[in-house]
């Protein structure tokens, strides 16, 4: 039996959807993500779990418990927020033990917890200092810590690293993965950010316009996007035109160009005219890749800097692409208006149909050798 339900969850405002039918198992010790667009209902579903909102229909179950009615004070729930909500007239200490003071524990217990909170955080010196003497990122430790300190069944976090800076975000992140692992605590985590969904998350769901597009792993939201919004919301991807030539021989054009595809397109007739969507990493120059390839030819008209990846955008006739590379010092990457031919399999290819879903030519062993 899964440790939290969302059963048939609904969410209206008057007339206004903000939740449609999402349904959600997570198991206990789970780290699950809710991702997507600001708007997108992941913030309403999460206040919905924690007992701020009350669903217009379904259910909400936690550890056996149906607590759809519960207030939030009795649903043992921990919540994390972007704005820290610390009290600035208390010490460090103080706020976190301020859950274990409302619900009358022992000054003991207390004084052993908030220590014990301290040392997982790193900030064991820290007990004594009130919010205005921390920077962010400790401010966000210490209100991560309050919402632990009362041993909750559920963390919730509602995108509690948006208001850092990059390179602290990336620190605190995997901090908070590895607390989350050390306590076995299940946890809800909001974000609009793919790359901190992707690292976090045993699970994502992806969501949009108030609806769940897809659930998975990272491995699979990435690689295996069940719907058109996935395929370009999650990561970069080319999304070029094309003309079926053979549906059966998986044959396609792009500008007068032949390109195969791995799997015979069932859903289409020649002539017919569909989205071809393909990963910037699975794209490579000319002479990089063994093995049967597609081939496009074009202009080089930008190329970016990005770190270890290169990012070089090619114009063809009607449609542009984008391809990384490893930054490699000893090798000059394709220069702005210079010709440039690229290369991909046809396992790096989704065929994206009228309705928005993909169909999809990648399997997992193409995609994981790739």
């Amino acid at each position: 039996m899964a440790f939290l339900e969302i059963v048939g969850v609904r969410k209206s405002f008057g007339a206004t959807v903000a939740v449609e039918h999402f349904d959600l198992t997570v198991e206990r010790g789970e780290f699950v993500s809710f991702l997507g667009p600001s708007g997108c209902g992941k913030t309403t579903t999460l206040r919905m779990v924690a007992g701020f909102e009350k669903p217009t229909t379904g259910r909400i179950i936690i550890d056996g418990v149906d607590v759809t009615d519960m207030p939030p004070n009795r649903r043992n729930i921990g919540m994390v927020f972007q704005s820290y909500a610390l009290f600035p007239n208390m010490t460090v200490a103080e706020n976190i033990g301020f859950g274990l003071k409302i619900a009358r524990r022992p000054a003991d217990e207390i004084r052993a917890r908030v220590e014990e909170l301290l040392r997982i955080m790193h900030m064991p010196e820290f007990g004594r200092r009130y919010p205005y003497q921390l920077s962010g990122g400790q401010q966000q430790r210490v209100a991560l810590a309050r919402a632990l300190a009362i041993h909750p069944k559920v963390l919730l976090l509602d995108e509690p690293l948006s208001a850092l800076d990059a390179k602290i975000r990336a620190s605190l992140r995997q901090e908070i993965r590895e607390i989350q692992r050390q306590l076995g605590i299940t946890t809800i985590y909001v974000t609009h950010d793919q790359e901190e969904a992707m690292a976090l998350s045993d699970r994502i769901v992806v969501m949009s316009r108030g609806r769940v597009e897809q659930i998975g792993t990272p491995f699979e939201v990435y690689n295996f996007p069940a719907t058109r919004f996935v395929a370009s919301f999650v990561g970069t991807l080319n999304l070029i035109q094309a003309t079926v030539v053979d549906a059966a021989l998986g044959l396609l054009s792009i500008e007068g160009r032949p390109i195969r595809v791995a799997r015979p397109l069932v859903q289409h007739r020649p002539g017919d005219a569909i989205s071809l969507a393909i990963r910037p990493e699975l794209i490579a120059l000319d002479g990089q890749m063994n093995g049967e390839v597609n081939r496009l030819s074009g202009i080089v008209e930008d190329v970016t800097f990005l770190g270890s990846i290169v990012r070089v955008q090619v114009h063809l006739s009607a449609n542009k692409l984008h391809l990384d590379l490893f930054n490699n010092p000893q090798l000059r990457p394709p220069q702005p208006g210079s010709s440039i031919t690229v290369q991909f399999a046809p396992e790096a290819c989704l065929v994206l149909g009228e309705d928005g879903s993909p169909h999809h030519s990648m399997s997992a062993s193409a995609t994981q050798a790739a």
